[in-house]
């Protein structure tokens, strides 16, 4: 069988169309030989500002070797909440900068699984794993990189219901089937598990013309997905409504693209999408936050519609109640349905969700910056 051939057919969208493959190279010449260090971007869309960083995330993300936080190019930090023992995968960990944070953070019992399509980016990335297990005190390794699509999952050899959570950074935009990404997240987590990204969304569909654009695709913006459309392949896919947690505008500060992007916007949005069980039941209830999540113990922000206080009763609609009710959140709840005579009626009271992500960023944009802000990104990543 010919070179060409064995390429064609290690990419998963060739099946369907030349331009997929032709993306996949294109995205992999960008981040594999062109871009060096995160100086080399040429617009801000992987620049953009973050939620304060815990303490514990920020001494995590300091361990982390200086080469490998040099060439990270994310676009939100991506770190959930209640961590310990679980088993993570990164899709399109790049030189696994948020992967060796994340292995500290789950611990020794956990385990970290890395998969990115560029070659430059595995090979930087498997080059200090002992580093990191020595400066971290494990014994063993507790993390690896596979070189695979985001696609298709399951020629990495990555396993159905495999995972307690997926994370992603600023890196489904660069697909170029998104639904397929989103397919195969559903299919390796485990029933109750949840993938938490961060990425580049559109305020209306891109022209055909702009996706034609090799270095905004690569820099998230010709790729980026409408938010709208995220909720419908969500529903399709068999999620739960996705979860908004944080957003902030984008700015391109390059004029030559923003002459060329028109009056199209952008926004870097961190969701939340939970598998649930088939048979799970929904129902509105109140639920009582038990103060046990490291980094949340007096109060957890589960995204910017809901903020739980230790040891307060919170109204919440079926959806939330059965994510939490499903996932790993569960030991850290206790959980009053209605119709049990003692939860008031106002938790039946409609509250208001948010789910643009745009109309999120203009409240934002508004208010002062905290103390504690921190830029998720640039060349020595968060600190």
């Amino acid at each position: 069988m010919s070179q060409g051939r064995d390429q064609l057919q290690s990419s998963p969208t060739s099946s369907c169309c030349s331009q997929g493959l032709q993306t996949h190279e294109d995205v992999k010449e960008y981040y594999g030989k062109f871009l060096k260090s995160a100086k080399d971007l040429k617009t801000d869309a992987c620049v953009t500002p973050s939620k304060p960083v815990p303490k514990f995330i920020q001494e995590a993300l300091t361990e982390v070797h200086e080469e490998v936080s040099s060439r990270y190019y994310g676009c939100g930090l991506v770190v959930p909440e209640c961590l310990e023992n679980c088993k993570i995968l990164d899709l399109g960990s790049g030189s696994g900068r948020d992967c060796y944070m994340l292995s500290k953070l789950v611990g020794r019992k956990g385990h970290i699984t890395g998969v990115d399509m560029t070659d430059e980016q595995i090979e930087i990335s498997k080059q200090y794993i002992d580093y990191h297990m020595k400066k971290f005190g494990y014994q063993q390794p507790n993390i690896s990189f596979v070189n695979g699509y985001i696609e298709d999952l399951k020629s990495a050899g990555i396993g159905d219901q495999s995972f307690d959570i997926i994370i992603s950074n600023c890196v489904i935009n660069l697909s170029p089937d998104k639904k397929a990404v989103l397919r195969e997240a559903y299919r390796v987590l485990k029933d109750g598990g949840e993938i938490y990204f961060s990425d580049v969304y559109s305020s209306k569909p891109i022209p055909d013309e702009l996706k034609q654009n090799k270095v905004l695709w690569g820099e998230c913006i010709s790729g980026a997905l409408s938010w709208k459309d995220l909720y419908l392949i969500a529903e399709e896919i068999g999620f739960s409504p996705p979860r908004l947690v944080t957003s902030s505008s984008i700015s391109v500060n390059n004029k030559e693209f923003e002459d060329i992007i028109g009056d199209l916007k952008f926004v870097s949005a961190t969701f939340r999408l939970f598998k649930l069980p088939r048979k799970c039941v929904k129902q509105k209830g109140m639920v009582i936050y038990n103060g046990g999540i490291a980094g949340c113990e007096n109060d957890f922000r589960f995204d910017t519609n809901f903020t739980f206080k230790e040891g307060e009763a919170t109204a919440v609609d079926e959806d939330v109640w059965s994510i939490l009710k499903t996932s790993r959140f569960s030991d850290e709840f206790l959980f009053q349905p209605m119709g049990k005579g003692s939860a008031p009626a106002q938790c039946c009271s409609q509250k208001e969700i948010i789910k643009d992500p745009f109309q999120l960023a203009e409240e934002q944009n508004k208010l002062p910056l905290p103390s504690s802000y921190n830029s998720c990104c640039g060349p020595k990543g968060c600190c």
